[in-house]
């Protein structure tokens, strides 16, 4: 009897955590450059002085879905969108280098090129520093050119983008880093496309599947469990009987 109430109690409870995934990935289907998280089941036996018969079932979060988000064109020349498997880097709130596909760009007051909320963009050469009532052009490459009225253009420096080599992790903040956690070097061939942005790579239609078949799952589990309750009742009185 136990078996079974720790095979569906343990079930159940990842059948929960995933809805959780699942629901954070249909939240964030209008992020700007959000990576769906994936989802896995794996078995984990209960260690103990007795044989190894009960066995936990642990949803895990085994990555995110690499593939590209729809790109949209907005015409604002702090937009872009990072081509092919570039990252843009940002320096994180802990002070470390992290990376995002997020690349909704704007000037802070002190004139410094931050991402919408407020991180700091890095550039080959460290923060990059736009001139005031500057206009702002951004190539291929991520170099930045400004203009001030009438002057001659400058260049104001280029985006440091980067192309892992591994999978990044994503940490607690959204954004990702390299599974050392150490700064990825500058790769001068990543490409960008001004004037756009990526969208979520979360198919809405799949995650509203997914959800419904957890929940069902859950109600499973559930079953599962009542029926146990039952059958202990069940023998409960029928040695009561005697």
């Amino acid at each position: 009897m136990d078996r079974l109430i720790y095979l569906s109690m343990s079930g159940a409870k990842a059948t929960m955590q995933r809805q959780d995934a699942l629901a954070n990935n249909l939240a964030n289907v209008s992020t700007n450059g959000f990576r769906a998280e994936l989802q896995a089941f794996r078995a984990v036996p209960v260690l103990g002085s007795g044989a190894s018969t009960r066995v936990y079932a642990l949803e895990s979060t085994v990555g995110y879905d690499a593939a590209p988000g729809p790109v949209q064109s907005t015409e604002r020349p702090l937009d872009v969108a990072m081509q092919g498997n570039a990252w843009l880097a940002v320096q994180a709130l802990d002070g470390t280098e992290a990376y995002t596909r997020a690349g909704s760009l704007q000037v802070g007051p002190d004139g410094q090129l931050v991402t919408v909320s407020g991180l700091p963009v890095q550039g080959d050469g460290g923060p990059i520093t736009i001139p005031a009532d500057a206009s702002v052009e951004i190539a291929a490459d991520g170099t930045l050119t400004t203009q001030v009225g009438s002057a001659a253009p400058q260049k104001a420096g280029r985006l440091k983008l980067v192309t892992p080599e591994a999978p990044l992790t994503r940490g607690t903040d959204g954004l990702f880093r390299a599974a050392d956690g150490s700064d990825l070097p500058s790769d001068t061939t990543a490409r960008v496309q001004g004037g756009a942005l990526e969208g979520s790579n979360v198919s809405p239609v799949e995650t509203m599947v997914a959800m419904i078949a957890a929940a069902r799952q859950f109600e499973q589990q559930m079953k599962m469990l009542q029926g146990a309750e039952q059958r202990d009742q069940g023998a409960a009185k029928l040695l009561g009987s005697q």
